[in-house]
């Protein structure tokens, strides 16, 4: 029987697992590798999932090498057989470790985490990691949330996050440039992007449902879906956002 790999279903769709469109995420790897010659640049993704990130960049940059971690098994191997099927394996190593457990040995030019700041800690004690793997004068793009106005009562018990757990836009790049950071390029979610994430999502992991009915995990993947439509559509939709930055240190 089929396994019912969660992640991998709702993201079928839509790989990027972040509210991003083919053309930002393409503008925002263009910008974090910089006017060098990207085909000698090495670049790590933290928290990598299924490489979506490493594998568009492998792509548009022949010759440029990257390095994957994760800690779903199942993830990186759905990377690692899309990178043989795009001809790219031979410069791309993943490793299935957790951020914390990593040990690089040499730096990276450019340091990817892209909505998996919760893996150490939130979104400063991240950057604060990811500056051990940096190369001087390297770029570190990153992806987290933001509030894009107060959150009510519901959308915090939707989210499962207290009114702290982001600050709004201004804040939180403040917080990112008090820490040693210079943004040289950002990129906001719009509405439209946010949307055909949810939609895709959503409609991954209800169709799955509806094409697996005799599934011991069929009612699960329905509820989870119809679950997360709810909270999304009556909830933080429109009031939880998300930025992805190219940033420089400044120390």
């Amino acid at each position: 029987m089929q396994p019912y790999e969660r992640h991998l279903i709702t993201h079928a769709h839509h790989p990027i697992a972040a509210p991003l469109h083919p053309h930002s995420v393409l503008e925002l790897l263009e910008r974090a590798l910089g006017d060098d010659d990207a085909a000698e640049l090495r670049v790590l993704d933290v928290g990598c999932g299924e490489a979506a990130w490493l594998l568009e960049a492998l792509d548009h940059f022949p010759g440029l090498r990257a390095v994957g971690i994760d800690i779903n098994a199942a993830g990186l191997a759905r990377a690692a057989e899309e990178a043989r099927a795009r001809g790219v394996a031979d410069r791309l190593e993943l490793h299935e470790l957790s951020a914390a457990d990593y040990h690089a040995p040499e730096p990276f030019d450019v340091v990817l985490c892209v909505g998996s700041t919760h893996a150490l800690g939130g979104l400063l004690p991240t950057l604060d990691a990811l500056r051990a793997y940096l190369a001087p004068g390297g770029r570190v793009l990153i992806g987290d949330g933001f509030w894009e106005r107060e959150p009510t009562p519901a959308v915090l018990e939707a989210l499962g996050e207290g009114p702290d757990a982001y600050a709004d836009l201004a804040t939180t790049v403040d917080r990112i440039t008090g820490a040693g950071w210079a943004p040289v390029y950002g990129h906001t979610s719009t509405l439209d992007e946010w949307d055909d994430y949810e939609w895709s999502w959503t409609g991954s992991l209800s169709a799955w449902a509806l094409d697996h009915p005799d599934h011991p995990k069929a009612g699960e993947a329905a509820e989870t879906a119809a679950a997360h439509r709810d909270a999304w559509l009556h909830g933080y939709r429109g009031t939880f956002g998300f930025v992805s930055l190219v940033l420089r240190s400044t120390r």
